[in-house]
């Protein structure tokens, strides 16, 4: 084993069994020609709703060197939210032998938002590995990511060789399915990089371009932000559009129809950093209590939550769709 191949082994090592994440892997920091040629496209059509964040730095987004100068390295991270619970959450049921699917017709949020905050987990997981890098390599420049800048952090993990892009755009991994979050360093320093982009292993399955309610994932690969729940319940600030509502069904915040389908997810992986774990006080809540929810419950329900990224005026027009759309149906 090369110096090079020990120094990886010790940071993947460290991510895993010290800081409890699911993979870790190294790309080498260069400008993304094909990413940037699909998100260009992609802009340019409209997909990404109101989100104009994501026009802004596109000259960043592809490049990690107009990021951190004299990049060299980007490390990706992945950290399983998946618990036991979510077993008997699922939207969809898979389907029994004649083909039909059960629906769940509780409100609803995503299994990602269930426990604490993952921005400030998983940011501060990244500073102590990035603190461990720069002992071993003897000094170190760099940043880390989590949502916070502009990074295709799924682009990324798939050049590392963590994952592949699934057709609902959600990065799938064969053992352990796609309930991931996503972290980066973008670093200085020379790594063992991957040298090839993992299989896909998607087939011919369409299970979740053919759940999606609102028809977002418009081709395999390609998500319309603007029909997709997720971007409905979270980004788009103002009402969801009336032509969509019944569809959103009782959805509140988030959404995870397309995940609950994968057959990759049978095999989902329980998650191991504690901060992720559900918080049931969140799933006991009837309808009413949704209906009149007030300021002062959802800032004393959502404390440390990802959730108050919609503010109390969405979430409540959320809480009202979902309610309106279990009581009609």
């Amino acid at each position: 084993m090369t110096e090079l191949e020990k120094k990886t082994h010790l940071v993947q090592r460290f991510a895993i069994d010290e800081l409890g994440f699911d993979a870790c892997g190294f790309a080498k920091a260069r400008q993304l020609d094909d990413e940037a040629r699909k998100l260009e496209e992609w802009l340019n059509q409209g997909r990404h709703g109101n989100m104009l964040w994501m026009e802004q730095h596109f000259d960043k987004r592809i490049d990690p060197t107009k990021l951190v100068p004299g990049a060299k390295t980007v490390v990706s991270v992945l950290a399983s939210y998946y618990r036991e619970e979510h077993k008997e959450q699922s939207h969809y049921h898979f389907p029994d032998k004649k083909g039909n699917w059960e629906a769940n017709t509780k409100p609803k949020i995503a299994k990602y938002a269930q426990g604490r905050d993952y921005h400030k987990v998983l940011k501060k997981k990244l500073h102590e590995l990035f603190a461990f890098t720069k002992e071993i390599n003897g000094g170190l420049e760099g940043r880390v990511f989590v949502d916070s800048a502009p990074v295709l952090d799924r682009a990324w993990a798939v050049d590392a060789g963590l994952a592949w892009q699934g057709k609902n755009s959600m990065l799938l991994e064969r053992k352990t399915g796609s309930y991931f979050f996503i972290g980066e360093m973008i670093i200085d320093a020379e790594f063992k990089v991957n040298e090839g982009p993992p299989t896909d292993h998607c087939g011919s399955c369409t299970r979740c371009i053919d759940a999606c309610p609102t028809q977002a994932i418009y081709e395999p690969y390609k998500v319309d932000a603007n029909k997709c729940i997720s971007y409905l319940t979270i980004e788009l600030k103002d009402q969801i559009p009336s032509e969509l509502q019944s569809s959103v069904g009782n959805w509140m915040f988030g959404c995870d129809i397309c995940q609950e389908v994968c057959p990759w997810n049978r095999k989902a992986k329980v998650g191991s950093i504690q901060d992720f774990d559900v918080r049931q006080k969140l799933l006991d809540k009837d309808l009413n209590y949704w209906e009149e929810l007030s300021v002062a419950q959802y800032d004393a329900l959502f404390e440390g939550s990802a959730i108050r990224r919609a503010k109390f005026e969405k979430f409540k027009m959320n809480a009202l769709n979902a309610v309106g759309n279990i009581s009609r149906s």
